[in-house]
Parts: structure tokens; C-alpha cells; sequence
């Protein structure tokens, strides 16, 4: 409809401006009541003569970063007009096949519609009309949802998918450490502590004391790839690596895009892992970016290698590695990082099709320098990494000579 003419002459626009806001938050937008009222204000000062006006005026309120363009358009476009705008907002909803040239836009209508069809952001009388609708799609299989591809998932699935990883088991492995703690059934004597006792009691006899080897669990030491191709299945790989640590883990967390960036801290910070999932966001300056794998690597082999890769540690690499340039660079960079710890596990979502092959060239590069080749694309990918880190023997679909090519 032509913004404001109906609305404005009723009375209520003010009424939409606060719905329209409600919906630009809860798709992404920092929206909050004192920008509804500046958004108001601004209206009034401005006037609605024309619908260009109009959007201006709202654009200049609530965007207040580059990225929030498009998620605002879109609710603009979706919100503020007459007719078609149940079929607009099928469309939206509509799965996107695999290739899709126009991801950010597609991306953007998906959270638009998911924000508008939020019974929070609509009018009391429109919830009334769409219970029986809504009520047809409450029915969920939990099976059906486990094998759900992140990147399909809606907000709310997403959140829900977050709650799930947080009920995973989680592995319970230990390794035995070259570090010795005292045991009465030990196998070792303990000179020093055998002499401390045998001076307090001042017998003529030695007061023997043992020990034996410090078992421990492997620190799990994480990279993942947050560009653009990555980010949905970064965000709940992160929230994994959350609850590993709230788990009495050792867990090392990096994210790279363009350059590499040591989360670690951040992720140990807060219990809650949306807190902690906003210090890393606030940390990272190439979220969404492009991607350099091989450089990315080369920079934790030269900085944090030797700092974190003790006691047996586990390599979780999450990329899909696309990498174009620099194969070299990466294939000498993944070999060294192999070498340095115990177990590299590689995770791609890219294993999610049937008809994967390691054609790219970044893939063939990789591929022969990693231990087990997974994918990592739902919940149920997610369970078996699980299983793979309690130190069970890999099964063969985890091999990654299955997925080589002849040279």
C-alpha cells in the first residue's frame, strides 16, 4: 500500500511503525523502543507525501550498519503494501535450491518473513486468523528435524537446533600424559615423595611412595571457517565448542576468514552461550567475509601452534575448502599442522550432497593430509562427531582416501 495513506488518515500509524520495528528486531535489526519513537518523530517532521519519503526517513532511524540494508528493504517492500502480500510471503518461506546466484537477498527474505509471521509482530485479530494455518504446522518429526541441513533451518529451528547441542553426550576420552600424578597402586616409585615420607616419620625403614601416568582429556582444539559459504554452520559449530568447554574440556577456539582470530577467551567467558557467542561477534572483523584457508593455517602453525597442540590434542577443522589460490600454501600448512597433533578431523558440509567429489582444487589439496574427512551439516552429523571423539575407531565413511581422485 502507499505509505502512511490509509494508515495515516486512521490514525494507526504510529500502531504500524511499532509493528514494523518489532519485525526489523526480531530478523536482526538492534531496534528498540526509543528508535520506534525517533522513527515516529521523524515521520511526523518529514511528512509522507511520497512512499520514497517514507522509506528514507525509516532507513535513516533504524539501519545503522551496511550489512542491515537488504533485511530492511525486503521488510519494507514486504510490510508496507496492499496487495499480494500472503503470496510474497510463501515465496519467501519456499526452500532455495543449491546455487542460488542471489544468496544475501534470499537470506534476507527468509529472516523478513520469519519476523513478520511472528505472532509477537502482528496484530491481535491477524493471530487470530492464522491459528488454524499455524496449527497444521506445529507437527514435527523429530527424526525428519536431526537430518535438517543447517542452512534450511529457520530462526527458530536454529534456536532450537542450539538447544539440542547442548543435549548432546558428550565425549568422555582420555589419553595418558607423559605428566605423573601419586597413586598408592602405582607401578612407579616416587623418589622425591618417597624421601619426604620416609624424613616425617623418621623410621629406619623408607616409606615407599608411587605413582603412575596422568590420564586426561585430549584438549580439543578448533578452526573454523566463518565466510560467507560457512557461517550458518559456524555459529552452531561454535555453541558445540560451547558446551564441550562447559564440560570440563580444554578447548581452543579460532575462526578465520580472511585472518585468523583466537576466540578462545570469549568463548570461556560466559556460561550462556548466546553471551559468549556475542564477545566472539564482537571480536571478529571479517565475519562473512571472503575466505584464505591457506594463509589462515599458516598463521596458527606460526603463532598458537605450540602453545595449544599438547597432551594429544584434536584438530577440528570446519571449511568447505573452497580454496582457489595458494594450494601450495595450504597443502605444506595442513601437513605441518597434521604432524602436530594427534588427530585431525576435518569437517565440510559439502558431504551433505550424494554426488560429492574432490574436484576443487583446494580439496584435492587437503584431503591427503587429514585423518577422518566428516561432514557437519545437521544435528545428526553432529551426534556422530560426537561418537568419533570418544576415540572409537572411524568407520569407513569417515575415510578420506575413499573421497581422492586419481592424479
Amino acid at each position: 500500500m502507499q505509505a502512511g495513506a490509509v494508515e495515516a488518515g486512521t490514525g494507526r500509524l504510529a500502531e504500524n511503525i511499532a509493528y514494523f520495528g518489532r519485525a526489523l528486531r526480531s530478523a536482526g535489526l538492534p531496534v528498540g523502543p526509543g528508535a520506534v519513537l525517533d522513527a515516529v518523530a521523524a515521520v511526523e517532521a518529514a511528512g509522507i507525501g511520497h512512499r520514497a519519503d517514507f522509506h528514507a526517513t525509516l532507513q535513516a532511524v533504524f539501519v545503522k550498519k551496511r550489512e542491515h540494508m537488504a533485511v530492511f528493504d525486503q521488510a519494507f517492500q514486504i510490510f508496507w503494501r496492499k496487495r499480494s502480500l500472503m503470496e510474497r510471503m510463501m515465496a519467501a518461506m519456499m526452500p532455495v535450491a543449491p546455487g542460488e546466484p542471489d544468496k544475501p537477498r534470499q537470506e534476507a527474505l527468509r529472516r523478513v518473513s520469519e519476523a513478520l509471521y511472528d505472532d509477537r509482530n502482528r496484530a491481535p485479530q491477524e493471530v487470530e486468523q492464522q491459528k488454524m494455518l499455524d496449527a497444521r504446522l506445529t507437527v514435527s518429526d523429530l527424526e525428519v528435524f536431526k537430518r535438517r541441513d543447517f542452512e534450511q533451518m529457520s530462526a527458530a529451528e536454529i534456536e532450537e537446533a542450539k538447544r539440542a547441542v547442548a543435549r548432546l553426550v558428550l565425549p568422555l576420552d582420555r589419553v595418558v600424559t607423559r605428566r605423573m600424578r601419586a597413586d598408592p597402586n602405582g607401578l612407579r616409585v616416587d623418589p622425591r615423595a618417597s624421601l619426604r615420607a620416609t624424613l616425617r616419620s623418621g623410621a629406619g625403614g623408607i616409606a615407599l611412595k608411587f605413582r603412575a601416568p596422568l590420564t586426561v582429556h585430549p584438549p580439543i582444539v578448533a578452526l573454523a571457517d566463518i565466510s560467507g559459504s560457512m557461517s550458518r554452520y559456524a555459529q552452531v559449530f561454535l555453541h558445540f565448542l560451547h558446551a564441550l568447554g562447559r564440560a570440563d574440556r580444554k578447548v581452543h577456539g579460532f575462526v578465520f576468514a580472511t585472518e585468523l582470530t583466537n576466540i578462545s577467551r570469549a568463548l570461556a567467558a560466559h556460561r550462556d552461550p548466546d553471551l559468549a557467542l556475542a564477545a566472539t561477534a564482537r571480536m571478529v572483523r571479517d565475519w562473512d567475509g571472503g575466505t584464505r584457508i591457506g594463509r589462515a593455517l599458516s598463521d596458527f602453525n606460526r603463532l598458537w601452534s605450540r602453545r595449544v597442540l599438547g597432551q594429544g590434542a584434536i584438530v577440528l577443522l570446519l571449511t568447505d575448502g573452497l580454496e582457489r589460490q595458494e594450494t601450495a600454501e595450504l597443502s605444506f600448512a595442513l601437513d605441518r599442522l597434521r604432524r602436530s597433533c594427534r588427530r585431525l578431523i576435518w569437517l565440510n558440509p559439502l558431504l551433505r550432497y550424494d554426488g560429492f567429489e574432490a574436484r576443487a582444487a583446494g580439496i584435492r589439496a587437503m584431503l591427503p593430509h587429514v585423518d577422518e574427512f566428516r561432514s557437519l551439516h545437521n544435528l545428526a552429523s553432529m551426534a556422530d562427531l560426537c561418537r568419533a571423539l570418544t576415540g572409537e575407531p572411524a568407520e569407513a565413511a569417515a575415510d578420506p582416501r575413499r573421497f581422492r581422485l586419481p592424479e
